[in-house]
C-alpha cells in the first residue's frame, strides 16, 4: 500500500509539471546545433554503461540515428529512470530515450512520439518459482522503481504478499538470485540479456503482456515532437532501424 502511495505521488509530481514544463522548441535547438538527449544507463541491453564507461545499447542508438536525421550533435545525459521525466519537463533534456512505456499516467504528463519498439513484461524466478500471474499469490515480487512493471504487477495480480522496489532492474536481479524476492517482473529482452550473458539458471515466462515504446518530450513541445516523429520514420524507411535492432536482438522488435 505505501508503495502505491509513493507511485500515485509520483503520478501527481509529473501531472503538476505539466503546466510548468520548460523547454526549448525545435527553432532553438536547430539554433544551437546541438540537442540533449536524456537516459537511463542501467538498462541492458537498451541503455548501459561498457567496460570503458561508454553509453551503449539499442536505445542509444536509436537515439544517434535519430539526432543524424535531425542533422544536429547529440549530447547525453544519464539520471535514475524515475528521474528522467520530472528532468525532461524542468528543460534538463530535450528528449528522452530509455525505453519509457506509453502509459495513459504518463501521457498526462508528457508528449510521446510514435512507438518506436514493442515489447512485453514477462516473470523471472528460480527454477521451481513462479511462472504465471496465478503463482505470484502470496509471493513477494521485486520490480524497478518508477515503471510500468509495478502498476501490472499491482493490477493483474492481486494477492501479491508485497511488490518491492529497487532503483535498477540489475538490483532487483540480484535480489531475485539472493533470496530477498520470489520474483522478478521486467522486460522480455531484459530477461533474454540477463540469461545470455549472466550464465544464471533461471526460469522465464510466457509474456504477460504488450507494450507499446515512445520517445517522451516536455509536454506541449510540437515542433520538436513532429520533427522525431519525421525522423523515426526516415530510420526505418531507410534501413537503419532495421540493421541496428538485428545487432542487438537479432530481429526486428518494431510494432507491426
Amino acid at each position: 500500500m505505501k508503495k502505491a502511495v509513493l507511485a500515485l505521488a509520483l503520478v501527481a509530481a509529473l501531472g503538476s509539471l505539466v503546466l510548468a514544463a520548460s523547454y526549448r522548441t525545435f527553432d532553438e535547438i536547430v539554433k544551437s546545433g546541438k540537442v540533449i538527449v536524456g537516459t537511463e544507463g542501467e538498462f541492458p541491453p537498451f541503455n548501459y554503461f561498457d567496460e570503458q564507461n561508454n553509453l551503449v545499447g539499442f536505445d542509444i542508438d536509436i537515439g544517434n540515428a535519430l539526432v543524424e536525421k535531425l542533422g544536429l550533435k547529440g549530447e547525453w545525459k544519464a539520471q535514475p529512470f524515475d528521474t528522467l521525466l520530472i528532468a525532461l519537463n524542468q528543460g534538463r533534456f530535450d528528449f528522452v530515450v530509455a525505453s519509457h512505456t506509453i502509459t495513459p499516467e504518463r501521457s498526462k504528463a508528457v508528449d510521446f512520439t510514435k512507438p518506436y519498439y514493442c515489447t512485453g513484461n514477462l516473470i523471472v524466478s528460480k527454477p521451481g518459482g513462479p511462472k504465471s500471474l496465478a503463482d505470484l499469490k502470496g509471493k513477494v515480487v521485486g520490480v524497478q522503481v518508477g515503471t510500468s512493471y509495478y502498476d501490472f504487477v499491482v493490477e493483474k495480480a492481486p494477492g501479491v504478499k508485497e511488490v518491492k522496489t529497487f532503483p535498477t532492474n540489475p538490483n532487483a536481479l540480484e535480489a531475485l538470485l539472493s533470496g530477498r524476492v520470489d520474483a522478478w517482473v521486467t522486460d522480455q529482452f531484459t530477461a533474454l540479456e540477463v540469461v545470455k550473458k549472466r550464465g544464471v539458471s533461471l526460469q522465464l515466462s510466457g509474456l504477460l503482456n504488450k507494450e507499446e515504446i515512445g520517445i517522451p518530450v516536455a509536454k506541449g513541445n510540437q515542433g520538436l515532437l513532429r520533427a522525431l516523429n519525421m525522423a523515426l520514420d526516415l530510420i526505418q524507411a531507410d534501413g537503419t532501424y532495421a540493421q541496428i535492432s538485428m545487432k542487438w536482438f537479432g530481429k526486428d522488435i518494431r510494432c507491426r
